[in-house]
């Protein structure tokens, strides 16, 4: 019986496994390294432009790997300059991903899962559901896109990476670690630690191996000081609750001088008050942090309101009499879908629609989208 072989998508790989895998292909170490600082080059999309590879070596290449990468994807650009990529997987699910330029910065909003679990009130994303985890490649993949989408766009160069898209990057943990490895290393991407940001719901062993494992910056998606408040807007608060949370973040290894960085979207009549800044003040007393306000986006749930502008400065205002280093963080792309809590595949979605319902005369054939 004829068996197909094994193809191997290098982008799944970290430097270590790349090493395996070229051992595994009868090859010396130092071709897993070679590898690696290829794969990550712009515009190399062929083992043919690998030139310092044996001739012999690439042919096997040729027939027992491959690059994947995301050639074809949607672009919406926001009137604030904010760009939602939309890509479309093998399986024909769809992922967001938003590039944010600042004066001093770019950065890209990557998703690490195809919907989401955690079911938290105010995400848009939450309401698709879990679908899958995107694999190393498919996070990968989106950085290495828009990198090359912001070169051949004259657009500045990415500078920093937050796990802030579609899902719980922590639920995803494996993948994650695979790829901030590619991400970090300089032979990879060459980003620095310090320029990636992992934001987490507060998935407690999941945060401590983060901790222990990589030296990149945590964001905490806290929302309330108070377990019965957390409860109704985050269902993981049920697991791990805010004090167990809490000293988790308390113990969190970190480099000295790096703060944990704590989102608290501001929900009118919710968790606005002065008691609550009050309270949330106690809460984060001895955490090394900083504290960013957001108010609540009502595209992920219209039962929400946002504070009025002087209610969140009065909250500010609160946490800054009390020590406490706090910004307040401006919603992003909200005239494309692409501002916090927004982003839910809605293009491939919409598309997939569109496509059955213009071919329901046709037999209900399988649409076919081009991005």
């Amino acid at each position: 019986m004829n068996t197909q072989p094994t193809i191997t998508d290098l982008k799944n790989l970290t430097q270590e496994q790349l090493v395996r895998f070229v051992e595994s292909q009868g090859q010396p170490s130092f071709r897993g390294r070679q590898l690696l600082a290829w794969i990550y080059k712009p515009g190399i999309t062929d083992f043919a432009q690998m030139t310092d590879l044996a001739k012999e070596f690439r042919a096997v290449l040729a027939h027992s790997a491959t690059m994947s990468r995301f050639d074809d994807f949607r672009v919406e650009c926001s009137q604030d300059g904010a760009v939602k990529f939309a890509f479309l997987l093998a399986d024909g699910r769809m992922i967001e991903s938003v590039l944010i330029p600042e004066e001093d910065r770019n950065t890209l909003c990557v998703s690490s899962q195809v919907g989401c679990a955690m079911g938290c009130g105010f995400c848009l994303t939450g309401t698709m559901g879990f679908i899958r985890n995107l694999s190393t490649a498919e996070i990968v993949n989106q950085v290495c896109a828009v990198r090359d989408w912001a070169l051949t766009h004259d657009r500045s160069p990415l500078t920093n990476l937050v796990f802030m898209g579609m899902g719980e990057p922590l639920a995803n943990l494996d993948h994650l670690l695979d790829a901030i490895s590619i991400f970090t290393e300089q032979r990879g991407l060459d980003f620095s630690n310090r320029r990636i940001t992992v934001s987490t719901c507060g998935l407690v062993p999941q945060i401590k191996k983060l901790g222990d494992l990589t030296d990149v910056n945590l964001a905490v998606s806290l929302h309330a000081a108070d377990d019965v408040i957390r409860s109704r807007l985050m269902p993981i608060n049920n697991r791990y609750p805010i004090a167990e949370l809490i000293e988790t973040c308390r113990g969190y290894r970190q480099k000295r001088r790096k703060r944990i960085m704590f989102e608290y979207t501001l929900l009118a009549a919710i968790n606005d008050s002065d008691n609550d800044a009050e309270r949330l003040a106690a809460l984060l007393k001895g955490v090394p942090c900083k504290i960013n306000l957001l108010a609540v986006n009502p595209a992920g749930n219209p039962a929400f309101r946002s504070p009025d502008p002087a209610r969140i400065l009065r909250f500010q205002h609160i946490l800054r009499n009390r020590g406490y280093t706090v910004f307040i963080r401006q919603s992003r792309g909200s005239d494309i879908d692409a501002a916090c809590g927004q982003l839910a595949g809605k293009w491939w979605e919409e598309a997939k629609k569109d496509e059955a319902d213009g071919r329901a005369d046709e037999g209900g054939a399988k649409p076919s989208i081009t991005l």
